[in-house]
């Protein structure tokens, strides 16, 4: 029989409080989503407030102070109270003491060889293809049936342009209010919504589309007809520049090709991307990194996300009793919140700076001169665990002389040679640089770039040598030689 009995056990585990939560959530957001839970947290809280750039930095009363955390987890290491931690940023950037003697350092930006081009920008408008094609639909003097057929094909056509449904599908959706058959479906497609703009909408695959665009051109245009072949029977082989093949097959001379796939390279293969363009999505770089005084300096991005602090009015006025009960709850939360924020800028900040000091040579030279580095190595640097790492990096980029780079580009694996292991990154810079410079008559074979590798000191396999050339989108030396003897 079993006896009740009392026993005495020693355990330890991690308890997720809801400060802890919370720290870690706003850890691993970017720039732009924090400053909009910064603004739901303003707009909820009366607690809360904008410390205001000429406010005095007056010390914070003790009675504001964030409550003691003693959960122990990796942010428990970051160490500065909430009072110190406006200056957290200023300690670390001027203890950065490595100095560098090079005369030319990475504030120089590396300029690009690439010719100005003029830029076409896309309609900033908010009218969409479906918009824009229904716009043209009800100024057709047509009756109310061919308006009918004519919005179902429209409602079938893609952001690219093209009609992804079959012509069954479409009369289907008509059923019962429209009974119309599939030859009268085509016959609003290839007589109507084909004729709209922009030249080559409502086709049904990249032949039809560019067809559509070459009949746009007057009769007597020079080279139409073989266009028109070649777009209706041979657009493989135009991209795998099999112009060869397209010679013996059209039975055509060299000039009459070029001309040829000349009026066809012309034509727009997404033609709805002249109407409707996704809007550009601009990456706000959560530091910067700058080169000053021989020195690099890391700096929090402050300018996007505003300053907290706890309104000291509402806060001074709270008394005992039960009815303020709801504005304790909110300044619990508001303390909390600053110092999550306050955790997150000092962690952020440790590891930006443990990439910059590590990836140096990078900032100095490019890409052929990246260190490998993984997340153990910062992990173990400013000793934290691997996770809060990965949380720091994920979707934060840096803003630095060579651009605006996402900090997971500077974690690559590890490719051994005879000075020491080599990051993957500046492997595939070197094999790019290789590609470029090489012969056009003689393209560079997979084994010679690994040859070649293997004697500045680099061990690299011919299928790695594939691998990150693909990676790269690299033609082969085969289809390299092809497309440059033609």
């Amino acid at each position: 029989m079993l006896k009740p009995s009392l026993q005495l056990k020693l355990s330890q585990q991690l308890t997720m409080t809801p400060q802890l939560q919370q720290a870690i959530r706003l850890l691993q957001l970017p720039v732009m989503e924090l400053q909009t839970q910064i603004q739901m947290a303003l707009d909820e809280n009366v607690m809360l407030e904008v410390e205001e750039p000429e406010s005095s930095t007056e010390d914070v009363p003790a009675a504001e102070s964030a409550p003691d955390s003693d959960e122990h987890d990796d942010f428990a290491d970051t160490g500065a109270d909430a009072d110190t931690a406006p200056e957290a940023e200023v300690a670390v950037t001027s203890d950065a003491d490595w100095e560098f003697t090079q005369k030319t350092g990475p504030s120089e930006a590396p300029k690009s060889s690439e010719p100005r081009t003029t830029i076409e920008y896309a309609d900033h408008s908010e009218e969409t293809l479906r918009d824009h094609l229904l716009w043209q639909l009800e100024l057709e003097n047509v009756d109310a049936r061919t308006t009918a057929i004519g919005q179902a094909v429209i409602d079938a056509i893609n952001d690219d342009g093209y009609v992804t449904d079959d012509l069954a599908t479409i009369r289907a959706t008509l059923t019962p209010d429209v009974l119309v058959s599939v030859e009268e479906i085509e016959r609003v497609l290839v007589e109507l919504v084909q004729q709209f703009d922009p030249v080559g909408i409502g086709a049904r695959s990249v032949s039809e589309c560019v067809l559509l665009q070459l009949g746009q051109l007057a009769p007597d245009t020079p080279g139409l007809e073989l266009a028109k072949r070649i777009a209706s029977e041979h657009l493989p082989l135009v991209a795998e520049h099999q112009y060869g093949v397209l010679k013996r097959l059209l039975r055509a001379s060299e000039d009459e090709i070029d001309i040829g796939v000349a009026l066809v390279r012309t034509c727009q293969p997404r033609p709805g991307a002249n109407v409707f363009a996704a809007p550009a999505e601009y990456v706000v770089p959560d530091v910067f990194v700058r080169r000053h005084e021989g020195q690099w300096v890391v700096e929090l991005n402050n300018g996007m996300s505003p300053q907290l602090r706890v309104n000291q009015l509402y806060a001074g006025s709270l008394g005992r009793g039960e009815e303020y009960d709801a504005l304790k709850a909110q300044l619990q939360e508001a303390r909390w919140l600053i110092r999550s924020l306050e955790i997150r800028n000092e962690t952020l900040l440790k590891v930006a700076l443990t990439i910059v000091q590590r990836q140096t040579e990078f900032l100095e030279h490019g890409d052929e001169h990246m260190r490998p580095m993984v997340l153990r190595d910062v992990a173990e640097t400013i000793e934290m665990h691997e996770s809060t790492v990965s949380r720091v990096t994920t979707n934060k980029y840096m803003h630095t002389p060579r651009g605006v780079i996402e900090f997971r580009y500077f974690f690559s694996s590890h490719v051994a040679g005879e000075e020491g292991d080599q990051s993957s990154t500046a492997v595939r810079a070197k094999i790019r640089k290789l590609v470029s410079a090489e012969n056009p008559g003689k393209p560079l074979s997979d084994n010679q770039i690994a040859q070649m590798l293997s004697d500045g000191g680099v061990t690299v396999a011919r299928r790695t040598v594939a691998k990150y050339r693909e990676a790269m989108k690299i033609a082969s030396s085969s289809d390299r030689k092809r497309s440059k003897s033609q």
